[in-house]
């Protein structure tokens, strides 16, 4: 039994090993300028750019797939930021990309609300609460404003409002 133990306490520190020699002497696979064009992002995947989230956007942008002015919630501010770490020229914000905004959050008129969930299945980061049939509600912490769960809503019972910091 104990020496059962010791050759598999001697196997894991030898992966470990190996996992930790392989993270330093082997190249990433990702470009770093990925990472760096991410943080400058407001990271609330709100898919308006036109691409999944964040990240994908940003490996579009690295692969010149896609312009730095695609970013509603960013505005001009981060395509200012992101003209300055990749040596571009600012753009103008594309129109019609949406109108996402932090300063805003969805609120649910609870007299309206029929609890479908459609709503919550579009949300991104999981800001609206609720059991399908029953009133859903919104946790406004969490809430990116991203406009993602007015199209779905059957009975317009959503609603973007000011947020109250």
């Amino acid at each position: 039994m104990a020496t059962g133990i010791v050759v598999l306490a001697g196997v894991a520190i030898t992966l470990a090993a190996l996992l930790v020699l392989g993270s330093r002497y082997l190249p990433a696979t990702e470009d770093p300028v990925i990472d760096r064009i991410e943080q400058l992002l407001p990271r609330i995947h709100c898919a308006q750019c036109g691409y999944p989230g964040c990240r994908p956007y940003a490996a579009a942008v690295v692969a010149g797939e896609a312009q730095i002015n695609r970013c509603p919630p960013g505005g001009e501010d981060t395509i200012r930021r992101l003209a300055v770490l990749l040596g571009q020229q600012r753009l103008p914000i594309v129109p019609g990309l949406g109108e996402a905004s932090l300063d805003r959050v969805a609120l649910v008129d609870e007299a309206l609300c029929i609890g479908c969930n459609l709503c919550a299945r579009a949300c991104p980061v999981d800001a609206i609460a609720g059991v399908s049939q029953m009133m859903h509600t919104v946790i406004a912490a969490h809430c990116t404003g991203c406009e993602l769960c007015l199209p779905p809503c059957p009975v317009d019972c959503i609603s973007l409002v000011p947020r109250d910091d």
